[in-house]
């Protein structure tokens, strides 16, 4: 199966019972949460605009296969994750001050921060609702592992928002950072299927690890499409993250790279103000030249490698072992 394939499967399965979670909401949140998801338009109208990637379940339900049980066992853990992912996003959007997610409006610019912040609240709140609908003990053993990855996610988010006020972040910062806001909660999707499927702690430790490396390449190619990807493709304007004057890992490179580009690309972050198009385009061009863009992708490839001999010890079943190596590689060439 392809990247594309592999996520479809798993969107085939987890979607049901993520539709049924989200529509047990009052209608207040759950109009703002449906909205986000794709499934609906800002008047409630159905959207055939589409949810996200769906690489978080897709990760839930392949830890279970790689055990030896059926994808069904990891759809609470799926469903789980992704809402905790979503109510991420809403905030984020928030925080960032983003207008468009996914080639549309994003929650608090079509409804509001007030209404924004509380379906984001909703869909976390939801989604420890959905772990503990049965409390056996792998859904609560997997539940505390969820609940840490969320606060890891949240620690990766605090430091990337403090950034703001530092001069400079060095590349090691940059990766902590994004250890936790990205890595975490992409080792619990990794590995939550496992836990479910009451998998031995040495498996879900190394799916866990798996995880955790391929969110840190899959945050590196977001730093770089955050610079140069392509708006059509991306959903987000060109260059979105100089824009915000973002320290993602191509700036952090250059910055503390001691390169000539580096006082250059400074100075365009220190301007006041908002930055106009040329100073989008004169810092893309430094960071370039500067091997940021090299550097970040290098580090994308390294972090790739990393997590597939996470799970050279493991003995997966043949067509899973194919399927998950295989999505680790379409989410690091990806362009979206």
């Amino acid at each position: 199966m392809s990247g594309p394939e592999i996520l479809e499967r798993a969107r085939r399965l987890v979607e049901p019972a993520m539709v049924a979670a989200v529509d047990g909401l009052c209608d207040e949140l759950g109009l703002p949460a449906r909205y986000h998801l794709g499934w609906a338009e800002a008047d409630g109208s159905p959207s055939t605009a589409g949810a996200g990637k769906g690489l978080r379940p897709a990760l839930a339900v392949l830890s279970a296969e790689a055990v030896g049980a059926s994808g069904e066992v990891a759809v609470p853990g799926a469903v789980a994750v992704e809402l905790v992912h979503n109510f991420s996003l809403i905030h984020d959007d928030i925080i960032d001050g983003d207008l468009e997610r996914r080639h549309r409006a994003t929650v608090w610019a079509a409804f509001g921060t007030d209404d924004a912040i509380i379906s984001g609240d909703a869909l976390h709140n939801l989604a420890f609702q959905v772990m503990l609908a049965e409390p056996t003990p792998e859904r609560v053993a997997a539940t505390a592992r969820l609940a840490g990855a969320t606060s890891a996610m949240l620690a990766g988010q605090a430091a990337d928002m403090a950034f703001d006020d530092l001069p400079v972040v060095s590349l090691d910062d940059c990766l902590a950072m994004e250890a936790d806001k990205t890595g975490a909660l992409l080792g619990c999707a990794a590995s939550i299927g496992a836990v479910l499927a009451a998998a031995p702690q040495t498996t879900v430790d190394a799916l866990d690890s798996f995880g955790r490396e391929l969110g840190l390449a899959f945050q590196a190619v977001d730093d770089v499409l955050g610079i140069w990807g392509d708006p059509a493709v991306t959903g987000k304007a060109a260059g979105n993250d100089l824009r915000e004057r973002k320290k993602s890992m191509p700036v952090a490179v250059v910055l503390t790279g001691g390169s000539s580009g580096a006082e250059d690309l400074a100075a365009i972050y220190d301007r006041p103000g908002d930055l106009s198009d040329d100073d989008v385009a004169r810092a893309t061009g430094i960071i370039d030249a500067a091997g940021g863009r090299e550097r970040t992708e290098a580090e994308a490839a390294d972090r790739l490698e990393s997590a597939l001999a996470s799970l050279d010890a493991l003995e997966i079943p043949a067509e899973v072992d194919t399927e998950i190596r295989g999505l680790a590689r379409f989410v690091v060439e990806r362009s979206f």
